[in-house]
């Protein structure tokens, strides 16, 4: 079957066009992963459900395509960790540190990602280091060219395509839990959903700075998820009561000065270990998010001991 069935099936006009099963979206993203479809065919697929919006069936059957794609590459983690945002808004990856702490406490975390359009400060790869031991961090154009290639026909459609999400979704190493951040809030309901119908068990999602797994610690998170495969929607109470962005415009954050205690950011410290509660508490280290607070917050204050921490 060619990639043009499926294109009939999302586009056939107003009556006549339906979302894709599953099982359909599952054939027609390993179609275009074995590079047996038009480009032409690929860009149409990904631009109607841009235009109408994908469902969690779709989510589900392009993700468990790229599954299936790109097997074995990647040891098993305790917790996956997609970092895909994009844009020049973002500031320093406040969010390795979190990583770090999380690692401390005795569990593995597999990170993958790709991040364009971010300035110096943003990047994550520069940076990476200092996510500490714990963290095996995959650069998506190794992972997968096939998957880089799909995500960069943003750059051809001047749109981000439902394969940012897939992305998110992918969860390469087969970890058992997954955390992840979304620029758009209405997607925490659909990749809870799309999750689901992959089996997943413990997931949590929150909408987080530029699209990052990155609490903002003088709001409420609003949390989406899976917990032993049951859907969750909880909240999470400020930390700090400061009025602020997440990240300010020209603001230069030392994450080296941070970690080693040469700097003090009272917000930046807030934004980490409350970031970093929400894993723990994802990866069940603690029964409850206020005793995942207090972790993050006692695996902080002893980060400079041996990274041999348990929780």
């Amino acid at each position: 079957m060619s990639l043009a069935a499926f294109v009939q099936i999302v586009a056939r006009g107003k009556g006549r066009a339906r979302a894709m099963t599953m099982s359909e979206a599952q054939e027609a993203m390993t179609l275009i992963l074995q590079h047996e479809a038009a480009p032409e065919a690929v860009g149409a697929l990904l631009m109607v459900m841009r235009l109408r919006g994908e469902t969690a069936a779709e989510i589900a059957g392009f993700t468990a395509a790229l599954r299936a794609h790109v097997t074995g590459k990647l040891p098993k983690a305790d917790l996956d960790w997609p970092s895909y945002a994009a844009g020049r808004s973002r500031g320093a990856p406040l969010f390795l540190l979190a990583a770090r702490l999380v690692g401390q406490a005795g569990f593995s975390i597999s990170m993958h990602g790709w991040n364009s359009h971010q300035s110096a400060t943003a990047s994550v790869r520069q940076a990476i280091d200092l996510a500490g031991p714990h963290v095996t961090y995959s650069a998506l154009e190794k992972l997968s060219p096939t998957a880089f290639a799909l995500l960069n026909l943003r750059d051809t459609f001047g749109l981000r395509s439902c394969f940012n999400t897939v992305l998110r979704m992918w969860n390469p190493s087969g970890a058992a839990a997954t955390v992840q951040g979304v620029f758009h809030p209405s997607y925490r309901s659909l990749q809870a959903q799309a999750a689901e119908l992959l089996g997943q068990e413990d997931l949590s999602i929150i909408k987080g700075g530029g699209g990052e797994f990155e609490r903002h610690p003088s709001k409420d998170t609003i949390i989406f998820g899976l917990r032993d495969g049951a859907h969750i929607q909880t909240s999470t109470a400020p930390i700090l009561h400061d009025t602020r962005r997440l990240h300010q415009t020209g603001e230069d954050v030392d994450l080296h000065g941070l970690w080693h205690g040469h700097a003090h950011d009272r917000f930046a410290i807030a934004t980490i270990t409350g970031t970093a509660a929400i894993a723990l508490w994802t990866l069940k280290a603690t029964p409850t998010l206020a005793d995942a607070d207090k972790l993050a917050c006692h695996l902080w204050a002893q980060r400079h001991h041996p990274e041999s921490l348990s929780a």
